[in-house]
């Protein structure tokens, strides 16, 4: 047997720590200034602005491979990243459903990274803190402490993760160890024509397919039609397929409308359907005291897609699946290696968070939540909630009186959808008020976007941030009007 070779001398053992944690301590203090002056002086800048070419070459720099001073690291982010944002906390960014964050949570999210826990599970603080923000979750909604829920990091896999409970529950077979193929009927889910683009990849990644998901026809609210959903669940048990799922919209992406959330939770227990509501618009509505009634029904869902990193104002990412079946939930996804084995006692004795989504590995997203809510109490996120609804109310209104302006609908909640309409349609239209949101983004006033609603184009104003105020609105019609004027005004002729 060959003996072991004996290395030729010892490297130097390395850290990434720093030598002098007294530089890097007063660098941080640095930065922590600076970070409060960016928040605090963020309605004196614009929304938004375009990157010049030199920002953007940064961004295309090679891979470092020699060290630089964290000083000068620090000053590069500033220059670039901090100077060029999306935008999306400024009180004038309505283009999409978006949170504006808050500044306690960024010190949560600093917090979570220096303790550095992973969440997949063990016996820590950072795992029961975790299980304590998806509780208070399913207070808000009104869900049954027995219910299960995990954080996630959006929207997106929140109901991704809701819709694959219902589809192992109602397949009548063992997906997990079969897979979809053994399905003997083929599933249907159902939701509106307004339902968010993240089903259709929920569908495709849950191997069933987009045309598995049946898009139900609106009322002229934007409302499921609760009549054509009926007929489409006994048309489709009629030719053979498996009705399994009711996507309900707690607010609709285009125009925050709520379907009828109690009257679609009756015919999924009438029909033995999964009920599941994508709330991740406007579920949080259930703890606002002027509105909470829209969404009357969410308690009775199977499940609930939310974020918190919208109407909790956290930083991104953070959002959060509710399962009223805890069992299902676990049965999903648990899967139990050797290497993952619970201990009667010592680290690996906790519960593991991991047995209830995707991921084995993930992040400390419940600190910035916990902080912000410890910090400012539920009522006061569900009386900024109502601010932003009557914010909505209150644009409706300055559009209404503004002869310029044309309004698609009075808003449900917190979207408002209008136009300046000189006269024109069609493509005409289009293009005028697409160039009037262009220049509102490039001028710095305002980031809106736009959408389509009964089949016309419109401008949209997501209303979602609590450093909003009216005076904002009283601007976003002044400067859409006047640059629709200057805009669509004739050339002048030649002299």
């Amino acid at each position: 047997m060959d003996a072991v070779q004996e290395p030729l001398g010892l490297m130097a053992e390395e850290t990434l720590d720093p030598q002098d944690w007294a530089d890097v301590q007063a660098l941080s203090h640095q930065i922590i200034d600076d970070a409060v002056d960016y928040l605090r002086d963020l309605r004196d800048r614009p929304v938004w602005r375009e990157m010049p070419a030199d920002v953007r070459e940064v961004f295309a720099a090679p891979l470092p491979r020699s060290p630089a001073p964290l000083a000068a690291v620090y000053g590069e982010v500033s220059r670039t990243v901090m100077s060029y944002p999306m935008g999306n906390i400024h009180p004038r960014f309505w283009s999409w459903y978006m949170g504006s964050s808050n500044f306690t949570g960024a010190l949560g999210d600093f917090l979570a990274a220096i303790q550095g826990s992973n969440l997949g599970g063990g016996n820590h603080a950072a795992g029961l803190m975790d299980s304590q923000v998806v509780n208070w979750c399913k207070e808000m909604l009104g869900f049954p402490a027995s219910a299960s829920g995990t954080l996630v990091s959006g929207g997106s896999m929140a109901n991704l993760i809701g819709l694959t409970v219902a589809r192992n529950t109602k397949a009548g077979i063992d997906v997990r160890e079969h897979g979809v193929a053994a399905i003997e009927k083929p599933l249907r889910f159902y939701g509106s024509d307004q339902i968010h683009s993240c089903h259709r990849k929920a569908m495709e990644a849950l191997g069933l397919g987009n045309k598995a998901l049946r898009r139900i026809p609106t009322d002229a609210g934007l409302r499921i039609d609760i009549a054509a959903l009926r007929a489409a669940i006994a048309e489709d048990r009629a030719a053979g397929f498996k009705p399994a799922c009711i996507i309900g919209n707690a607010g609709t992406v285009n125009t925050g409308a709520i379907d009828d959330l109690r009257t679609l939770a009756k015919l999924a227990h009438e029909e033995d359907l999964w009920f599941h509501v994508d709330g991740c618009i406007g579920a949080l509505v259930a703890i606002a005291p002027e509105n909470a009634h829209r969404v009357a029904g969410i308690e009775w869902a199977d499940s609930v897609a939310l974020d918190p990193h919208k109407w909790l104002h956290a930083p991104f990412e953070v959002g959060c699946a509710l399962v009223r079946d805890a069992i299902a939930h676990r049965r999903t996804f648990a899967v139990t290696p050797e290497y993952l084995e619970s201990t009667p006692r010592g680290l690996a004795s906790g519960e593991w968070l991991h047995d209830y989504g995707l991921q084995t590995s993930r992040g400390f997203r419940a600190l910035k939540v916990w902080m912000a809510l410890k910090e400012h109490g539920i009522d006061k996120f569900g009386r900024l909630i109502d601010q932003n609804i009557a914010q909505a109310f209150y644009l409706a209104g300055l559009i209404e009186t503004e002869p310029d302006l044309e309004l698609a609908a009075v808003p449900t909640i917190n979207i408002v959808c209008f136009r300046y309409q000189p006269g024109l349609a069609g493509e005409a239209l289009k293009v005028l008020n697409t160039e009037i949101m262009l220049r509102l983004q490039e001028q710095g006033i305002a980031a809106l976007s736009d959408t389509t609603v009964h089949g016309e184009h419109w401008v949209r104003a997501a209303i979602t941030n609590h450093r909003t105020r009216r005076e904002d609105f009283d601007l976003l019609v002044r400067e859409t009007v006047r640059l629709g004027r200057e805009i669509s005004a004739p050339a002048a002729a030649p002299s």
